[in-house]
């Protein structure tokens, strides 16, 4: 039963119309203690407010042509905004977007299998999809996977117009330019909000405090729960809750001094420094002449810079290792795959950015993502490969017939569904953004992710001329070029050989042949930083720094990860030194 619909004046039954959160129009400037407007410069992510305080995300995200109708009913029915011309400073509250799920330690064995199990089904591609557009569970589309294309929101009854509408907001919401706020999500959460800003807000609002009184309240009620909860601790789960590491001991003595002194004082005294300034004294007391005073200042400044630059470099070196480990863990940059049907559907590789404004990428934006969807029985096939121009990857199409020769043949030999529904493909020009730096830079500090998440790898390396040099692309160039021996060794070190292919010229009848490697094979790829580059061939013009550098990270990962598996496996006797054997 239709209980209420909203219709037009003309009586037209109109569908609701989605927005994104609302905003404020003003900011408060710390300096002056004043209340003031937005402008482009106090408020650097604030928007115009539009005419009608409607502003038509579908159009400018150019999702479709088809909305213009819906637009024009919007245009006709909004009311003109007073605020029109004003900047207004969007900020959506994600409170509730997530949910912990825990399995107790104590459990019995069945009941945490059970539990497990349920988790993984719920948040697997195949069931989340369908739950997020048919309300089926309590999950929401927080992953563009399950926004995009949206056949499973039109499937669920969704019309179109309310589709782009809801698919609009939650793109923007969910992008780097939404200026999102989430929760503290640190102990005692209720306290800071709860019992002390919202009572404190209520006796302001029924005008029983003033807004000074208010503020100060807060603060020292802020300040005593932090206390109670130990400020060093509150200031290390917050800092997880970000995704950052914790801060290095030396910085917690610089800004945290007082507690750190309440829990140990020892530990910031070795930071101290008051033995040079005694020397001095002691120096100038005796010998009492300026030029001693003089050497001794210059000893201390030279020992101080290199005090400085040791715990520098000691910082350094902690946050690259700790980002090394962390890189292996998690994904900078979701993973995006094409399924077999459109990459034989292309004719030739197609770059990332082309396949993502048509939607044809899958894209999976964690671990737990990649995990569930190779459970799910999905190949994943990573095409590793040598570019034979310095602009394109394959301009005569030479490696992408080779490509697909090689889904064929390990579909023959795997005995994959004929249909292709399950295979997807990983290759970088389609897989990697070209267009943008800096979003390209966190995706290769994911490649060691992308590699090993693979269930096939093979290395495409037919005879082919290259377009810029007067020279042939073959195995042994594919070898010398260090993107290729990245490749190799992210999947090879975390896997094995198992399951690598070769699709190379045979020599005799000049057709490409696919066939397993040795285990030998990469003996030469270990040497990963000594392989050729065409950014140091071509003298890193226009570039702000060597594609080395941009491997540093995974690599060091991957590496430290083969010598822990060492000295575990070496430790106990029965562990599993495969991969530490073949390398």
């Amino acid at each position: 039963t239709i209980v209420w619909q909203p219709r037009l004046k003309s009586g037209d039954v109109v569908e609701p119309y989605r927005f994104r959160p609302f905003g404020s129009t003003g900011y408060y400037d710390r300096k002056t203690n004043e209340f003031k407007d937005c402008t482009e410069e106090a408020c650097p992510r604030a928007e115009p407010v539009p005419a009608k305080g409607h502003d038509d995300l579908i159009a400018e995200e150019k999702l479709t042509s088809s909305y213009a109708p819906r637009a024009q009913i919007l245009e006709e029915i909004l009311p003109p905004s007073p605020l029109t011309g004003k900047f207004v400073n969007r900020a959506p509250f994600y409170w509730s977007g997530g949910l912990g799920t825990l399995i107790r330690k104590s459990a019995d064995k069945v009941k945490k299998d059970f539990v497990w199990d349920f988790f993984v089904y719920t948040n697997s591609p195949a069931t989340s999809v369908y739950d997020v557009a048919n309300y089926a569970s309590w999950l929401d589309d927080w992953r563009f996977s399950q926004l995009f294309p949206g056949d499973n929101f039109l499937a669920g009854g969704w019309s179109q117009d309310s589709y782009e509408e809801h698919a609009a907001v939650m793109r923007w919401a969910l992008s780097t330019e939404s200026n999102g706020a989430l929760n503290l999500r640190i102990p005692a959460l209720a306290q800071y909000t709860r019992d002390t800003v919202g009572e404190l807000m209520g006796k302001y609002i029924s005008n029983d405090v003033t807004l000074e009184q208010m503020s100060s309240q807060v603060t020292s009620g802020w300040e005593r729960i932090t206390n109670e909860q130990g400020k060093l601790n509150q200031l290390n789960i917050y800092r997880a809750a970000l995704g950052l590491d914790s801060l290095l001991t030396v910085d917690k003595c610089r800004l945290h001094r007082e507690e750190m002194d309440m829990i140990d004082p020892s530990v910031c005294k070795q930071y101290d420094d008051h033995n040079t300034t005694l020397i001095i004294i002691v120096l100038s007391s005796i010998v009492g002449a300026g030029v001693v005073i003089l050497v001794v200042y210059f000893l201390y400044k030279r020992y101080k810079a290199f005090q400085k630059i040791k715990i520098a470099h000691e910082r350094q070196m902690e946050s690259t290792l700790n980002e090394a480990t962390r890189a292996l863990r998690m994904l900078d940059y979701p993973l995006h795959l094409i399924s077999a049907q459109d990459f034989i559907k292309g004719g030739k590789l197609l770059q990332h950015e082309r396949l993502r404004n048509s939607h044809r990428l899958t894209v999976l934006d964690n671990l737990a993502d990649v995990d569930s969807f190779i459970q799910a029985g999905k190949q994943v096939v990573f095409f590793s490969h040598q570019w034979t121009a310095f602009d394109a990857p394959d301009p005569n199409n030479h490696q992408y017939e080779a490509m697909i020769g090689a889904l064929h043949e390990l579909s023959k030999r795997n005995g994959w569904d004929p249909s292709w529904n399950d295979v997807f493909v990983w290759v970088d020009y389609s897989s990697i953004p070209q267009a943008n730096p800096s979003v390209q830079n966190l995706a290769i500090r994911s490649l060691a992710v992308y590699s090993s998440s693979a269930t096939s790898f093979v290395v495409v390396a037919p005879d082919t001329p290259h377009a810029d040099l007067d020279s042939v692309c073959d195995l042994d160039t594919y070898q010398r070029r260090m993107w290729c021996r990245a490749e190799q060794v992210c999947h090879s070190m975390r896997n094995g050989t198992d399951g690598m292919y070769l699709a190379v010229t045979n020599k005799e009848t000049g057709l490409v042949e696919v066939t397993p490697v040795k285990p030998d094979f990469f003996r030469e790829s270990l040497h990963v930083f000594d392989g050729e580059l065409s950014c140091c061939r071509l003298e890193h013009k226009g570039m702000e720094a060597c594609d080395r550098q941009s491997l540093v990270v995974p690599i060091l990962g991957l590496y430290g990860e083969l010598f822990r598996a060492a000295h575990d496996g070496i430790k106990g006797n029965n562990a599993d030194i495969s991969t530490v054997k073949t390398f």
